[in-house]
């Protein structure tokens, strides 16, 4: 296999174990460099045959346009609502994403923590502990419960895995035909198509927003369908932020119309932490951290090495889009 030249465009607040995957993984077969954005961009791109992109967020029109060498642009994650894949289309290259099997049981496990945080009412037994009470407040018992995932992909599926243990009623709701043995392995009592999410949504003690953001998903969880919930609902979104329309849920939460909400992600993002609802004891608010794993880390790094290397190999990469 040849070696050829990839180029790593880094986001700012990136892990240090991304480095070492990447180095042990892509640098010691392949001449690897770090995009260095204080210099000129058309000398970094020389030559380049594989750009890996950090989340899809890095890469802008003028680094395509200057990427003229570039067979693949591999995107290390699963959404693409950050990605203009029409332009890297019209560049001439492919384009790959690490699909949902790399990050989803790292977002199942952040998701059902968040519906153990709000069963157990954490934020008000921590206050209870601090001031050195006992013995309250009451929790709420998760079986029996029902668990409503809009999208049963990978990580609806990993949070179902983890859900039916705790004795959850699950009902799940997918555009396509789920594969008939993950359904007989994971045994959901419900699944269904959009036309019954609305039946979902009402009947759903916790629900978990399991979808990519697009113009199609965009606000999916309106200000309608928000008031079709139980008052003692309690959302959990690990996906995209604009799945839901963060005001009115923001209100409803505000106006205790809702139980409460697990949020690790937000429509403007890093979002302004004083905001009143995240004051909130029953709003457990995280960072953009769920899927973000050692696990994740090195199923995406593996992921995108299998692609460069069949780059080299003059083979077509796996996992296209667009």
């Amino acid at each position: 296999m040849r070696r050829i030249k990839v180029l790593w465009l880094p986001e700012k607040h990136i892990d240090p174990m991304w480095h070492e995957q990447i180095m042990a993984l892509i640098g010691r077969a392949h001449d690897l460099a770090l995009l260095d954005e204080g210099q000129p961009l058309a000398p970094q791109f020389a030559g380049v045959e594989v750009v890996l992109d950090s989340g899809g967020s890095v890469g802008t029109h003028a680094m395509m346009d200057v990427a003229v060498n570039c067979q693949l642009w591999q995107i290390l994650g699963t959404g693409l609502d950050h990605v203009d894949l029409p332009y890297i289309r019209g560049r001439g290259m492919l384009a790959a994403n690490c699909p949902g099997t790399s990050s989803g049981a790292a977002l199942g496990e952040c998701a059902m923590m968040m519906i153990l945080m709000l069963a157990r009412r954490y934020h008000e037994a921590s206050a209870v502990f601090r001031a050195r009470g006992f013995g309250q407040p009451l929790g709420h018992t998760l079986a029996g419960a029902t668990l409503g995932l809009i999208g049963f992909g990978a990580s609806g599926q990993e949070l179902a895995r983890r859900a039916k243990p705790f004795g959850m009623r699950i009902l799940g709701i997918d555009v396509r035909q789920i594969e008939p043995e993950i359904v007989r392995e994971i045994g959901p009592d419900f699944l269904g198509t959009p036309a019954d999410l609305d039946r979902v949504i009402a009947e759903s003690d916790y629900l978990s927003l399991h979808l990519h953001l697009n113009d199609q998903t965009r606000h999916i969880l309106d200000a309608r369908r928000i008031g079709l919930m139980k008052p003692t609902a309690c959302l959990i979104n690990v996906a995209r932020g604009a799945l839901a329309d963060e005001a009115a849920l923001y209100t409803a939460l505000l106006q205790g119309r809702l139980g409460g909400a697990g949020l690790d992600v937000f429509s403007e993002e890093p979002p302004d932490p004083a905001r009143p609802v995240f004051q909130l004891p029953n709003v457990v608010a995280l960072p953009h951290v769920a899927g973000g794993t050692d696990g994740t880390i090195q199923n995406r790094v593996a992921m995108a090495a299998e692609n460069v290397n069949r780059i080299a190999q003059g083979l077509a990469p796996l996992y296209q889009v667009g």
